[in-house]
């Protein structure tokens, strides 16, 4: 059970970013899957080497990953293309 909490992070983001494409229109999967993992990783690394708020074996960096997956798509929405 190590790497669960990836896991975790993994299928929380991918079901963001899913939510997040079909709330606004499927415009395609591709580009919120990405923004939300940048996100994610941002998120993540400010949890864990920036703000040394956890470490990699305790579970709130995850939701720090989630949230910034939630923050990145929010911009996504806001500065996209709407052609």
């Amino acid at each position: 059970m190590g790497n669960l909490d990836i896991a975790v992070a993994v299928i929380l983001t991918a079901a963001l970013a899913f939510g997040f494409d079909a709330v606004t229109g499927r415009r395609g999967l591709a580009a919120p899957l990405l923004v939300a993992f940048t996100g994610a990783l941002c998120g993540g690394f400010l949890a864990v080497r920036v703000f040394g708020a956890a470490t990699m074996d305790q579970w709130p960096w995850v939701i720090w990953s989630v949230v910034g997956a939630a923050l990145a798509l929010g911009a996504h929405f806001l500065f996209r293309n709407t052609r």
